[in-house]
């Protein structure tokens, strides 16, 4: 692996600011036109952000309790309270997201020309990769904490060249604490990157691969003082489930699925040319791999064949590290000097590749947003400040396409201040708890999603037993997604609006049982 930066003289135009910029314009484009981010998770999201921007508000505050504290996950809440004297929950929510594929090319293009000396050819290949699965899903906070990962990396790497050592660390304690109030596993990656990077650093300045390592490690090792936080108790202690470890089918699932959007055979192409890009610069005497970047790419890659799938209550921690380590790799790539015409074509691919990408991502997103537009019809059946139960019909594990309607009844809490069972509230994981007791099993997220019959989800809900055993005196509505109307089966159930897919009903009170 050469290590150096690129000092090939002449202009060329993916070097260009005009290239840079639209570059950014690209990012942000799939942002521009949906009301809110149709990503997965995102209105859910939005949800919690009205009950942290009003905590101790009612109606709200009747329904969730706020307990402030610092945890490693509070990267985009935190951004869109400050901004809510501003703008409302909603649009600040969709200026702050957006924003997060914007940081990311950002951070992308900042660290290959920190690499190399100026942006590589192989460079738009890597873009795509802001709309990875892990954003995809909605994990907003994660991946603003990665886009500073890769922002940090390349921080680091500048500061290597123009400061002495002791101003990285410095440097480094309170952005390591930036980063890991985003998002804590976004915070190890910086850590990762950053070790791998110094170590090749130190190897390639002469110094002995142990030594090397050594001495990276202990110029990271400022940057974990995060771990005291976690382990002292001043936030909440982590709770859930660890496990799921070398799950390799798993693993492999995760693999194709790094650029999963909406259509399966060809967003398996777009990997697929991904791989052949990347397996090309492994064979190719033509192309190598600047070890800058190249380390934490094979660091990075390793850790998501060793970590478990399930992290204390976190799911699909192994696949968030994918994409990044894939975007390492390719923005490694350089063509060796003395092939000028590889470099204009590898250069031609890569920025219609990434042109592609955008433009099918932005008609998904628009897909999926009036997908979710029809499905918010309901709320105005929904009374202001009442609790309601929600159901989602939930495609099969196998199936590839997505409508992403299992959080969209977060909307409901942001608009019309409800309580509904889709809310996130594992321990050390969001600010937010529950304050209906009652409502056990079906007072947070997983209790909405109803999966097909014969699902393999162990946490899938039959959809007749939640009907008949939710508790009447803490729900005023039922509200499905994806059902048809007359699919909920109970005498004390009044059907109140429906749009031939999904349906509201008001529950009859037993005033005898409910005080």
């Amino acid at each position: 692996m050469s290590t150096g930066p690129d000092q090939r003289s002449g202009p060329a135009w993916w070097h260009t600011r005009a290239f840079v910029l639209l570059a950014l314009l690209g990012a942000v484009l799939p942002m521009l036109w949906p009301p809110f981010a149709p990503l997965t998770d995102a209105p859910g999201h939005i949800g919690r952000y009205r009950i942290l921007a009003e905590a101790g508000m009612a109606p709200l505050a009747q329904h969730y309790a706020v307990h402030w504290g610092l945890i490693g996950n509070l990267g985009v809440d935190l951004l869109v309270v400050a901004l809510h004297p501003l703008l409302d929950v909603e649009p600040a929510a969709r200026l702050v997201i957006a924003l997060i594929p914007v940081a990311t090319v950002a951070a992308m293009l900042w660290l290959a020309r920190e690499a190399h000396g100026r942006l590589p050819a192989s460079a738009a290949f890597a873009l795509p990769l802001a709309y990875s699965f892990p954003f995809q899903l909605g994990f907003v906070n994660f991946c603003l904490s990665a886009a500073l990962a890769m922002a940090g990396l390349a921080l680091w790497l500048r500061l290597a060249r123009t400061r002495p050592a002791y101003v990285r660390v410095l440097v480094f304690i309170p952005y390591a604490g930036l980063v890991w109030v985003c998002h804590s596993f976004g915070w190890a990656m910086l850590g990762l990157f950053v070790g791998g990077a110094e170590w090749r650093r130190r190897m390639s300045a002469g110094e002995s691969w142990y030594r090397a390592g050594l001495v990276a490690a202990l110029m990271a090792l400022p940057m974990a003082w995060p771990v005291a936080i976690m382990l002292s108790g001043a936030g909440d202690h982590l709770a859930g489930d660890t496990g799921d470890w070398f799950h390799w089918s798993a693993k492999a699932q995760w693999a194709v699925s790094l650029l999963r959007e909406r259509w399966k055979a060809y967003d398996i192409v777009c990997v697929i040319l991904l791989a052949c890009l990347l397996w090309s610069a492994i064979r190719s005497k033509r192309m190598r791999f600047v070890g800058l970047l190249g380390i934490p790419a094979l660091l990075s890659l390793i850790a998501f064949l060793v970590l478990p799938r399930l992290f204390q209550g976190g799911a699909d921690v192994d696949m968030r590290i994918l994409p990044y380590a894939a975007a390492l790799g390719i923005l490694a790539i350089r063509v060796e000097p003395g092939h000028p015409a590889l470099d204009r074509t590898l250069a031609l691919f890569a920025t219609a590749f990434f042109a592609i990408r955008t433009a099918t991502t932005t008609l998904a997103f628009l897909l999926f947003s009036q997908g979710q537009q029809v499905a918010l019809r309901a709320i105005d059946a929904l009374p202001p400040g009442s609790a309601v139960l929600v159901l989602v019909d939930e495609p099969s594990l196998k199936s590839w396409f997505n409508p992403r309607l299992s959080h969209v009844a977060g909307i409901a809490i942001a608009r019309r201040r409800v309580f509904t069972n889709e809310q996130w509230a594992l321990t050390g994981q969001q600010l937010i708890r529950p304050l209906h007791p009652r409502a056990v099993p079906f007072d947070a997220d997983p209790s909405q999603i109803v999966h097909p019959p014969g699902s393999s989800n162990d946490q899938s809900v039959d959809f007749d037993m939640a009907i008949a055993a939710f508790d009447r005196c803490t729900f005023q509505r039922v509200w499905t997604i994806g059902f048809p109307a007359g699919r909920a089966h109970a005498a004390d159930l009044k059907l109140v609006w429906s749009d031939g897919r999904s349906a509201v009903y008001a529950v009859a009170r037993d005033a005898a049982r409910c005080p």
